[in-house]
C-alpha cells in the first residue's frame, strides 16, 4: 500500500508558548488552525491573510501571517529549520505592533 505524503513536524518555541498563554481565545483558536495547516500543507500558506516571506539572511526561511482582522492585529511568525525532514517552528505570536521581525530568531 502506498504511503501518503509526509506531514511537517511543527514545534512552538518556549517564548511563543508563553506569548500564546496571553492571547485572547479567538486568537489561540486561529493559531491552532494555522498550526494544523502548517503541519498538513507546509510553510507557504498563501491562504492566510497577509501571508509573506520575511526577508532576512539569504539562506533562512521565515514566514508570517495575520491571525485576525481588526485591532489589535495579531501575527504569527514561523521558520523552516530543515526542509529535508520537513521541520519548522513557530517563533513568535503576538500583536503586529509588538513584532520586531528583525529580532525574531
Amino acid at each position: 500500500m502506498a504511503e501518503g505524503p509526509k506531514t511537517w513536524t511543527v514545534g512552538i518555541v518556549g517564548r511563543a508558548v508563553k506569548q500564546k498563554c496571553k492571547l485572547p481565545v479567538a486568537i489561540v483558536e486561529a493559531l491552532e488552525a494555522l498550526f494544523l495547516d502548517l503541519r498538513d500543507n507546509g510553510p507557504q500558506r498563501a491562504n492566510w491573510p497577509n501571508f509573506g516571506r520575511l526577508h532576512r539572511k539569504k539562506n533562512e526561511e521565515y514566514y508570517h501571517c495575520h491571525l485576525n482582522r481588526g485591532k489589535p492585529r495579531y501575527v504569527a511568525v514561523w521558520r523552516v529549520t530543515d526542509r529535508a525532514i520537513k521541520l519548522m517552528e513557530i517563533r513568535y505570536v503576538g500583536t503586529h505592533e509588538g513584532a520586531d521581525y528583525q529580532r525574531i530568531d
